[in-house]
């Protein structure tokens, strides 16, 4: 009996110590997959320096229910300057001049002044962007590739963000739609349609002025 425990233990224990020798071997593959695919995305992000287009968004719960949709245009440039503006009913405008954003609801007749929060987990806008060497800091990243689409899934690294999982797809080298995924299921897809990549952009596009009336809120 002792003999057949003794042999078992050198198998268990061959096992282990094959495991153990492996995974170097798995971390080192692991981590150069990671790199390859946020380098994929750099290069991408990197090739555009202006991003002007417009876009709609469909926000579903976890059932797939509708829960929002809306439409508008956008304008960003690299680094950190964007200007998202929803079309009514649901208006709204977020601008940013890459040290504030302000959030402008007409309907409220009230703006929310922010500093820039330069997390990319935590702004969205900023993997268009934003510094695109600070995204392999910020996320793990895979990507797939098939014909001219390119699929990118960045899961954060930190567990204080706005979303679980974030999709972001290429086609021709030219930003397609994105997609969020919360921790409820909660899904936003947004399609870019018509964008124009690195046009001169005025700067007055990332400067806003309150208008008369309306109440803001500094925070």
């Amino acid at each position: 009996m002792r003999t057949m425990y003794k042999g078992l233990l050198s198998v268990l224990g061959g096992v282990v110590l094959t495991t153990a020798a492996l995974l170097p071997v798995a971390y080192a593959a692991e981590n150069s997959e990671q790199q390859r695919s946020a380098n994929k995305l750099s290069e991408l992000l990197s090739k555009t320096q202006t991003i002007r287009g417009k876009f709609s968004q469909l926000t579903l719960d976890s059932t797939g229910t509708q829960l929002q949709e809306a439409s508008g245009q956008m304008v960003l440039q690299r680094p950190g300057l964007f200007r998202w503006h929803t079309d009514p009913p649901l208006e709204q405008l977020l601008v940013s001049n890459g040290e504030k954003v302000w959030l402008y609801d007409p309907d409220l007749m009230q703006v929310t002044v922010q500093k820039m929060d330069q997390r990319l987990t935590h702004t969205p806008a900023l993997l268009l962007s934003g510094d695109v060497s600070k995204i392999s800091e910020n996320f793990t990243i895979t990507y797939k590739e098939g014909g001219p689409v390119i699929d990118f899934i960045l899961t954060p690294t930190a567990k204080d963000t706005l979303f679980d999982t974030l999709r972001l797809s290429f086609r021709n080298g030219v930003i397609n739609d994105m997609q969020l995924l919360d921790a409820v299921g909660q899904r936003t897809n947004i399609l870019f349609m018509g964008v124009q990549i690195n046009e001169q952009v005025d700067a007055s596009e990332f400067v806003f002025e309150a208008p008369a009336g309306v109440d803001v809120i500094e925070e």
